[in-house]
């Protein structure tokens, strides 16, 4: 059986200026987990947060911190972000810096041994077998569903038999990020994700409560 399904708002659509009240405002409306999306502008052509953005996340959260780095060089931000209260914290197969097995695997390592849990993504095209190495090492695989970088982008439906294919070999949290709303959700969970990213659908919407509520619907 999968994990239990989980709806992560994605912050990277919220109002960054009221995020205190955004974040309340999300874990009320019935948010699992928070998303945070950490862009270097170079892995991706787009700038985000800090750890220390990410810190005062967590001082105002209740829920646990699913952080996405998109950065060429995520093992040299480990222990900075894993300090801030990323309690979930994603690195890409993809990345420049873990193109080695071996130091993919040590950062996979150092990120437990920290005290989170380790997660790792893919890009659209990447392929599944791209992740075949590290099923072992990892505590949740995230499977993008546009191309990283910017939200409120059109969901890509060439990702469901990936993430159909992942979920017979993976027992662990699998996660979708990139334009989830009610029907695409609901066709990644049929492909066997349980944990659903979502931040125009949610935080653009006049009821957050509704719009979280309509991605746990049958």
């Amino acid at each position: 059986m999968p994990p239990p399904l989980r709806v992560a708002p994605s912050l990277l659509a919220c109002d960054f200026g009221r995020l205190a009240e955004e974040v309340q405002a999300v874990q009320e409306a019935g948010a699992d987990w928070l998303h945070v999306d950490v862009m270097d502008g170079h892995f991706v052509p787009n700038l985000t947060i800090g750890p220390a953005v990410v810190e005062a996340i967590r001082k105002a959260s209740r829920v646990p911190l699913d952080v996405h780095l998109m950065l060429d060089h995520p093992e040299q931000y480990v222990k900075p972000f894993v300090d801030a209260g990323a309690y979930y914290l994603t690195v890409h197969v993809e990345a420049q810096g873990l193109r080695n097995e071996a130091v993919l695997l040590k950062t996979l390592a150092t990120i437990r041994s920290l005290g989170a849990k380790a997660g790792l993504s893919v890009r659209p095209r990447t392929t599944a077998e791209a992740l075949t190495p590290y099923l072992g090492a990892v505590d949740l695989i995230l499977v993008m569903s546009v191309e990283p970088g910017f939200g409120g982008q059109a969901f890509m439906p060439e990702v469901v038999p990936k993430v159909r294919a992942l979920r017979q070999r993976f027992a662990g949290e699998l996660e979708v990020d990139g334009g989830i709303n009610a029907l695409t959700g609901r066709a990644m969970r049929e492909a066997g994700a349980n944990v659903l990213v979502a931040g125009t659908y949610v935080f653009h919407a006049e009821s957050y409560r509704q719009a979280i509520a309509s991605l746990r619907e049958e």
